[in-house]
């Protein structure tokens, strides 16, 4: 019995990191969203790729009902992972993809690191905010 305790609380712990993670996404999404659209079309491009790239990662629909927030927070970027060595293998060896790949997981990496503002970057009165956030409240 105390063992079923002690896994629900590792549960709820685990849920409560993609909790964050999904609020700390739509903070995230809603800043670049208020930068606008870059005026380069190479770097439009790859903004949109990354934001709907995100935006599938926190999308529930996404996923099967039995993989759970912490198990999509666990593989989906080993998934990106292998999706970035598999283009950046094309690449010639002269311009140092490993490199640049590792300088963009780092990049990524210091950006998951912001802390979540208190409105998370969208509105409460939206129809379509349905969503929880972890942050004690819900819709």
């Amino acid at each position: 019995m105390c063992g079923d305790l002690e896994d629900q609380s590792a549960e709820d712990q685990a849920e409560q990191f993609y909790a964050r993670f999904v609020a700390h996404a739509h903070s995230f999404l809603g800043a670049l969203k208020a930068n606008g659209k870059n005026a380069d079309a190479v770097h439009a491009h790859l903004d949109r790729l990354f934001r709907e790239q995100l935006s599938a990662a926190i999308d529930p629909n996404r996923a099967p009902d039995e993989m759970s927030g912490y198990q999509r927070l666990a593989m989906e970027p080993l998934v990106f992972a292998r999706l970035a060595g598999f283009i950046a293998a094309h690449a010639p060896l002269s311009e140092d993809p490993l490199r640049r790949i590792m300088e963009a997981l780092m990049l990524g990496y210091s950006e998951g690191e912001i802390a979540v503002d208190d409105d998370h970057g969208h509105d409460h009165d939206d129809p379509f905010h349905s969503h929880g956030h972890g942050y004690g409240h819900s819709h």
